[in-house]
């Protein structure tokens, strides 16, 4: 990923969260909360070492704000968030955005983002792209269930308790419409 610049942790209705960026103000990782603060920040000091806590540039607290209040419930997309891709590997980057158009409230299988991969024998490869996800909720995996809707896993910490939380907020209806995503 491109280097970051700078990270920050912050207050969610699920707990702290962290993100970082880099100076051109994309986001280079977002972390969905640990146990407490401090085991939050203890992840983003090991998955970033040597970025410094830092207070976010504007555009930055415009997401921050944004990843609140989807986590409070306020549908949002953010399809719009600009992330550093450039050192995921392609078939993960081609998960992520067949997952990022995933509505909020809806979920689909790991099956079905196969399917829509072109590659319909992939979903155990989907499911550990998405448990490399390094920009949860803007790459909203936890609306990635397994077939027939059960949880699946879940890498964040709390696990599927934490998917199934965020699901919950969200109000989502299992399964997708025809033509939801065509």
């Amino acid at each position: 990923m491109a280097r970051a610049s700078g990270l920050c942790i912050f207050r969610t209705a699920i707990g702290s969260c962290g993100i970082a960026w880099s100076e051109s103000g994309q986001v280079v990782g977002v972390q969905l909360p640990e146990s407490d603060e401090e085991a939050t920040r203890a992840r983003m000091r090991r998955r970033f070492s040597g970025v410094p806590e830092s207070k976010p540039l504007p555009v930055i607290e415009l997401i921050v704000q944004r990843i609140r209040e989807l986590l409070e419930g306020q549908p949002d997309s953010l399809l719009d968030v600009p992330l550093d891709m450039s050192e995921v590997p392609e078939f993960n980057r081609r998960v992520y955005e067949i997952t990022r158009a995933i509505p909020p409230g809806r979920t689909l299988t790991y099956g079905e983002v196969a399917a829509r991969l072109g590659e319909p024998g992939a979903a155990r490869a989907v499911g550990q792209a998405l448990g490399h996800n390094p920009f949860a909720p803007v790459v909203p995996c936890h609306r990635v269930l397994a077939a027939g809707t059960a949880a699946g896993g879940f890498s964040a910490g709390g696990g599927v308790a934490t998917k199934l939380r965020m699901l919950q907020i969200e109000k989502a209806q299992l399964g997708s419409e025809p033509g939801l995503f065509d």
